[in-house]
């Protein structure tokens, strides 16, 4: 049976599957949409992309409420935003109406983005924080994989299916904040707003060693979140959170999740195989994604990063090769290329293996204890913003030009050079030092 701790972890990494899941389910409504609402490729980039807006906002505001109210609340409020979302996003008939529920839905992707680990953290024991902390990005590539295969399952309804696949959303949603309901609020909140009483039996039930110590270090630590971030001192780890974020989203990954289908139908896939193909890229994500949190302690998060990025520059450039071979007017091949699912599967392994497993532990080891959720902000602030602009640019691009596609990943292989000469010249490595030890090599006194 599971302990208490990993329980409450688990119902509250239940946001990163409604994470996941609505990054990728929109690729098999977009197209429809397209054409419902006769959208040029500009405002369908952005009906597309309105849903990232909302992330950004919802992640840099949620920082508050969470403070003021609790954890558990607004996670309950988050859950509940899912529900009317999913329901809107799939009943509307006005395009306006839908871009609303899909920022809304976005608005919950970017609080849950920050509200679920932040309650992870708090409530896991030391020897279980690492593994219980990854339960959050692993929900969110098996929601990733659902929502591609919810997708193909839901495309031979004609014209309504678009409906169901957003739709379907409401039953994870709708269980989510039945289960929030049974969790506690984080003891370290409640502590830090002088409800000792309600948290100690909290800490007990957390096997949390010596309650008393918890108790005396969580209000100890309250002095010590009140520095600034942008200052001199810290121009080495803002520098490196800001870059690696804007690389995740350079390698086009958002892209590619977003508008899969479409994809695959520019290389000649009819519509059923053309939804069946992310069903495999989903798989894969969620495989590599297991394998590299098994190695990242291993073999640290530099070594993943290296191999993660030759491999990406190779699947990508193969990618926009293929593409390159596309003359008709359309940008669209009438036979089947089956290479780009062999490279994009590859592209998506290698992406997994590294950006996607690295990215979020990377930045939280950076930061000290003084500005680390201002650091986590900036970097997931950075990362949302970049998947905005990359996801609202992909439709006019491949639209502007027959050879749209090649365009397209001839510049994420380049991005990823970019990343991996990072990566050799400046990246640290940060695999098995102390918090101390890191801020000590990055000259953080």
């Amino acid at each position: 049976m599971l302990s208490y701790p990993v329980r409450i972890a688990l119902i509250a990494a239940l946001g990163g599957f409604l994470f996941g899941f609505e990054t990728a389910v929109i690729s098999g409504a977009e197209k429809t949409i397209q054409q419902l609402w006769q959208l040029d490729s500009f405002w369908h980039g952005f009906t597309v992309a309105a849903s990232l807006i909302g992330t950004v906002l919802g992640s840099l505001i949620v920082g508050s409420p969470a403070r003021i109210h609790g954890r558990k609340k607004v996670l309950l409020t988050i859950a509940v935003i899912f529900v009317i979302s999913s329901i809107g996003c799939a009943s509307v008939s006005a395009w306006f109406l839908f871009v609303f529920f899909r920022f809304t839905s976005g608005f919950a992707v970017g609080a849950s983005s920050v509200v679920g680990p932040m309650y992870i953290s708090e409530i896991a024991p030391a020897h279980l924080r690492g593994r219980l902390a990854g339960m959050f990005q692993l929900n969110i590539v098996a929601g990733i994989f659902i929502a591609y295969l919810t997708n193909f399952l839901f495309v031979g309804l004609g014209d309504q299916a678009w409906r169901w696949m957003l739709g379907i959303m409401v039953i994870p949603s709708a269980l989510f904040w039945i289960l929030l309901r049974s969790i506690p609020e984080s003891p370290r909140w409640l502590i830090l707003n002088n409800r000792e009483a309600e948290a100690i039996p909290i800490l007990n039930r957390l096997q949390e060693a010596d309650v008393n110590g918890a108790i005396q270090s969580i209000k100890e630590s309250v002095q010590s979140h009140q520095e600034k971030l942008f200052q001199g001192r810290y121009m080495k780890p803002v520098m490196y959170a800001v870059l690696l974020a804007m690389f995740n989203q350079l390698s086009g990954i958002n892209a590619i999740l977003y508008y899969a289908p479409r994809i695959f139908e520019m290389a000649g896939f009819d519509q059923t195989k053309a939804y069946l193909q992310p069903v495999y890229i989903g798989a894969a994500n969620l495989l590599f994604t297991l394998l590299a949190m098994t190695m990242i302690d291993r073999f640290g998060r530099k070594t993943l990063m290296l191999i993660g990025s030759v491999g990406m520059i190779v699947f990508l450039g193969l990618t926009a090769y293929t593409f390159k071979d596309l003359q008709p007017a359309d940008g669209v091949a009438h036979v089947a290329n089956s290479n780009v699912l062999i490279y994009l599967i590859g592209f998506i392994a290698f992406f997994a293996f590294s950006q996607g497993a690295v990215i979020w532990v990377f930045i939280s080891e950076i930061f000290p204890n003084s500005v680390r959720s201002q650091g986590g902000s900036l970097g997931s602030f950075t990362h949302w913003i970049m998947a905005a602009i990359i996801s609202w640019t992909f439709p006019i691009i491949v639209e502007g030009s027959a050879h749209g596609g090649y365009y397209s990943f001839v510049f994420y292989s380049g991005m990823m050079l970019l990343q991996l000469l990072f990566i050799l010249k400046v990246m640290p490595e940060t695999k098995g030092k102390s918090l101390e030890q890191i801020q000590k090599e990055l000259g953080i006194k």
